[in-house]
């Protein structure tokens, strides 16, 4: 990533350029990437390719001002963080779904940086409601967060139902960990690290299996500026204040739709995009 591009990604985010590479910046990057940039899965809908290179995934994250899903955002933000100055690490994690069944390889893609101050921590733009704040990744008591209570923990070989499931990779002897949020494994990361490409295959699978969630429903979600949290699924919008006070409403017309993602989530589409298999959308 070269200054320029560096430059315009920082002003996506409204942060200035930092002079060192320490938690405090890395606090503050996460909260704005969140805020600015929605997680959405709106490419797989509107018949758009997804490509795990970082030209692309720069053209479309800040030169068309689009969000993507766990790949491309963490992919996009990890490779940010390496121009910044930052020792990143792309790890591999798989979801916990449905009565603590895993998900396929590659399922998830976190980050693991190095900050000059501060040790390492865990850094995740791309799970939709997650933490506000980078997580310290060494640490194993709880860690308050907006966004929840979180702790970081050594998985059992039993754990969750993950007994006989093959790992992508992690390497012996080194013990993968759960991220648990408010009591409930969120995911399990592997140790080893990884490149952008190891994780073609997962987003193949996410944007084309009929099983995958993202193929099955629309979703256009960003934490907003007080804490809460605005999403759009389909027609229907969803605000969630700090406080947990929710207001929903079905919007109509397809001018009213683009209006939203124009006005509230700052992307700029020609036409709404529909779930396969509900009346069009795919190309």
């Amino acid at each position: 990533m070269n200054p320029a591009q560096v430059d315009a990604y920082l002003r996506r985010l409204g942060v200035p350029h930092p002079a060192w590479p320490t938690v405090d910046v890395l606090r503050e990057l996460q909260l704005h990437h969140l805020q600015a940039i929605p997680f959405e899965n709106l490419s797989i809908h509107l018949g758009e390719p997804i490509v795990l290179e970082e030209k692309r995934l720069l053209d479309k994250v800040v030169g068309a001002r689009r969000g993507g899903f766990c790949y491309e955002l963490n992919g996009v933000f990890g490779a940010l963080l390496v121009a910044l100055g930052y020792d990143v690490s792309l790890l591999a994690a798989r979801v916990y779904g449905e009565g603590g069944r895993p998900g396929i390889p590659y399922d998830h893609l976190a980050l693991r940086v190095r900050t000059v101050d501060a040790g390492e921590w865990l850094a995740d733009v791309g799970f939709g409601a997650f933490s506000h704040y980078p997580l310290a990744f060494e640490e194993r008591r709880e860690q308050v967060d907006p966004g929840g209570v979180f702790r970081i923990a050594e998985a059992g070989p039993d754990a969750a139902g993950m007994r006989g499931v093959p790992a992508a990779g992690g390497g012996a002897g080194v013990p993968d960990l759960d991220v648990v949020r408010d009591g409930r494994p969120v995911y399990r990361l592997e140790l080893r690290p990884r490149v952008l490409g190891d994780f073609v295959t997962g987003a193949w699978w996410h944007s084309t299996s009929p099983e995958s969630h993202f193929v099955q429903s629309l979703v256009c979600s960003r934490l907003t500026e007080d804490g809460g949290r605005i999403t759009l699924s389909g027609r229907k919008l969803k605000a969630t204040a700090a406080d947990g006070t929710r207001d929903e409403r079905e919007l109509g017309a397809d001018e009213e739709v683009l209006e939203v993602y124009r006005e509230r989530f700052g992307i700029e589409l020609d036409r709404v995009p529909v779930v396969r298999g509900t009346g069009g959308g795919a190309g």
